[in-house]
């Protein structure tokens, strides 16, 4: 009888609003990132990963679902997937893993697990459109903020500095729970323990900014503000902060010194759970190891704070995959990937069958070297009754406001500063077309598909091979139900 492999534990570490270029292993000679530094190098850095919606709520429902704002209804701020919807965690629940949180989910539905097992700590809030027929006294029990400081762009900004807030307390709450879960979980014997999916998500460096003394005067000096170039356009041009007009030259450099140590302040917390699942004895190099945000921060660029964007600093997210067992050490992919990605991915390194009509491609191909990739990012946002949309193929990057409000083109490769809209430039004519005809295959603009199911990806086929060879043994799926 052959040996059956049992499959690999997975870690999923998020964070919440970082911009891809505050990072070491990105070339940030400033911030001090040591863990995600060294996980870059085990692991493989996904230098064009995508957001697929440059706000908090849509993006994290898609990276549950796998599938864009439109497939899986949830384009508007406050949209919440419905309930019992299939997601990665329900995936691997589903195919007997162990699935647990700790931290920030952003549900805002009466559906609170969306397929987890088991919560660790709370977050946010409830929406109250998902209240109706409930009584008051429930309404009052579940509505309530567990975390909430937001104030507008301008206030934040000049209050940024040193303290320990309300967002500092519970991110320190979850990573002392992770590690406590983590802790107990490993106690149980090898042969009765189920493998686990451990997805641990901090608040930082979301706004509000605030940070310990010592990481504050540390950066002060140090960092470089953004430049703050406007971009005449009705939409890149909105939400802006000008100085001195608005705030001044040293609370912007407040507010970016606190950025980065907030981001500093997740990378010790994580290099802390990491240590916590050493010392139980498991070697990390068996497992799955993910880093990845939710979106990006202007951080002043542009002139633009928050990020509901599709520039790249709000757009653009960090994503660092670690495999099991086999070499991809240090390999950094350029291709344009998205957060959705992250669901077949998690079933193809997991040897689960991936499901049919997502908008999920798995990643595990690129990590094998293969250059063979429909090499596109796509992200939408709902803003009133208009809705946003970028498309990036290669080093083009497309914009659709609607059908009153100019279309933007960035050329990335010659504009990395994404200051020139060449839309006109006969130069791009081609391209723009091709544009025009996916903006309607992926159901907007005037000529919209009025059939879209999803985004075509041809997603729900198994793609385990690395090298022509199973990444597992066909007969080793113990865990298969």
């Amino acid at each position: 009888m052959k040996h059956k492999m049992k499959k690999p534990n997975v870690l999923i570490l998020m964070s919440d609003e970082h911009r891809s270029d505050v990072l070491g292993y990105n070339h940030n000679k400033i911030i001090r990132t040591p863990i995600l530094d060294k996980l870059s190098k085990e692991g493989c850095v996904f230098e064009n990963a995508y957001t697929p919606s440059p706000i908090c709520v849509p993006a994290r429902q898609c990276l549950m679902s796998g599938q864009l704002p439109k497939t899986c209804h949830c384009d508007g701020s406050w949209m919440d997937l419905k309930p019992f919807y299939d997601t990665f965690a329900k995936r691997l629940t589903q195919h007997a893993y162990t699935t647990v949180c700790s931290g920030k989910l952003h549900h805002l539905g009466m559906d609170q697990m969306q397929g987890w097992m088991q919560r660790l700590s709370p977050d946010a809030m409830i929406y109250p459109k998902y209240f109706e027929g409930l009584v008051k006294e429930e309404y009052d029990k579940y509505s309530k903020k567990a975390v909430s400081e937001k104030k507008s762009n301008e206030a934040y900004v000049k209050e940024a500095g040193v303290k320990f807030g309300k967002y500092q307390k519970y991110d320190l709450d979850v990573c002392e729970k992770a590690k406590e879960f983590v802790q107990s979980y490993f106690k149980e014997s090898d042969d009765s323990r189920k493998p686990l999916l451990l997805k641990v998500s901090f608040l930082q460096p979301h706004y509000p900014f605030f940070t310990d003394k010592e990481k504050f005067d540390y950066y002060y000096d140090k960092v470089e503000v953004y430049e703050d170039k406007l971009c005449d356009h009705p939409v890149l041009s909105q939400s802006q902060i000008e100085k001195p007009v608005n705030v001044s030259s040293g609370e912007i450099r407040s507010a970016t010194a606190t950025y980065y140590g907030m981001v500093e302040t997740i990378d010790q917390y994580y290099g802390e759970i990491l240590k916590a699942i050493e010392d139980e004895g498991q070697n990390l190099d068996d497992w799955v190891i993910i880093y990845l945000s939710d979106h990006g921060e202007m951080l002043g660029e542009h002139g633009i704070w928050e990020k509901a964007r599709f520039y790249e600093a709000s757009v653009k997210v960090p994503l660092i995959i670690k495999p099991p067992k086999y070499n991809s050490k240090g390999l950094r992919i350029n291709k344009n990937v998205n957060l959705c990605d992250l669901y077949s991915t998690l079933c193809d390194l997991t040897n689960i069958p991936i499901p049919p009509n997502l908008d999920s491609r798995s990643l595990v191909p690129l990590m094998a070297g293969s250059s063979d990739w429909n090499n596109e990012s796509v992200s939408q946002i709902k803003r009133g009754e208009n809705y946003h949309v970028m498309i990036k193929i290669d080093d083009l990057k497309y914009q659709y406001y609607g059908e009153e409000i100019p279309e933007v083109l960035f050329d990335l490769k010659n504009d990395s500063a994404e200051t020139i809209n060449v839309i006109e430039n006969p130069n791009f004519k081609n391209e723009v077309q091709i544009f025009r005809d996916r903006l309607s295959a992926l159901g907007y603009g005037i000529k919209s598909d009025s059939k879209y199911v999803n985004a075509g990806y041809d997603c729900g086929v198994l793609v385990k091979r690395i090298n022509n060879e199973m990444l597992y043994p066909e007969d080793s799926n113990p865990w298969m139900v």
